[in-house]
């Protein structure tokens, strides 16, 4: 067992994506569903996307039978792979970034704009994906951030040293360039973000959670079972949710 944030650390090394020649291979999550969800979690992911709380419009629902790595989509259910958050840390690293992932967690939202996190577990305190455990408890309520504008999302956060400043917009650049619009707020240098605080010299940068529409499906009452940061994929694998 290790814990949260040596398992990033070791993905990170591993994954090879250029988001400007979209090629390579991305931390991805898989959620199951039952397959006679398909409808109605397409529907749910559309909506997530067009208010903001999906990582990208990448998405992939997969077959009973696909396999991904050693892992198969068990019959009756459908595999929703989506490209987790994480993949951001990950390519801070590559770019030489000082990087601490914090944690993830709750973020209250109000009329569309991120307040401030209520809940938070640090990556070096827990074996257990943190937003995984937050949307399992249903703490989360997605799908009212989606109709109303107002509840609670999940979220990560990480923070980046200040001197790395213009390597790190350059990297938000070219992911916003291939299409992930995930990112919730971006830091001063030594000033809390959403009330988190951040070591001296350093930057936040919060990130919505890969599997926020998961965690909208779960609300409704349906199936959901989540596997956050389960591996790598190539990128070419995942298509997009226009797709469907």
């Amino acid at each position: 067992m290790k814990f949260i944030n040596h398992q990033i650390e070791e993905n990170a090394i591993k994954v090879t994506y250029n988001p400007i020649e979209n090629t390579g291979e991305v931390i991805y999550n898989i959620s199951l569903i039952k397959s006679e969800d398909l409808d109605y979690s397409i529907d749910i992911y559309n909506e997530a996307f067009h208010a903001g709380l999906c990582l990208s419009d990448r998405v992939r629902f997969a077959e009973p039978g696909c396999k991904f790595g050693d892992y198969k989509i068990p019959a009756g259910s459908i595999g929703v792979i989506t490209i987790c958050s994480l993949t951001l840390d990950a390519l801070l690293y590559k770019k030489g970034v000082p990087l601490n992932p914090i944690g993830g967690g709750l973020v209250e939202v109000r009329k569309m704009t991120p307040r401030r996190f209520t809940a938070m577990v640090r990556y070096e305190y827990t074996t257990i994906d943190p937003i995984t455990v937050m949307i399992s408890h249903g703490n989360t309520s997605v799908q009212e951030v989606i109709h109303n504008g107002n509840g609670t999302i999940t979220a990560n956060l990480r923070e980046c040293h200040m001197e790395a400043e213009p390597s790190v917009f350059e990297v938000l650049d070219d992911l916003n360039e291939a299409g992930f619009s995930g990112v919730l707020d971006v830091g001063v240098p030594n000033i809390s973000l959403l009330g988190v605080p951040v070591t001296p010299n350093y930057m936040g940068i919060a990130m919505v959670g890969g599997t926020n529409p998961a965690a909208a499906i779960m609300e409704s009452g349906r199936w959901v079972e989540i596997n956050s940061m389960k591996g790598l994929i190539d990128i070419s694998e995942i298509g997009y949710l226009r797709d469907y």
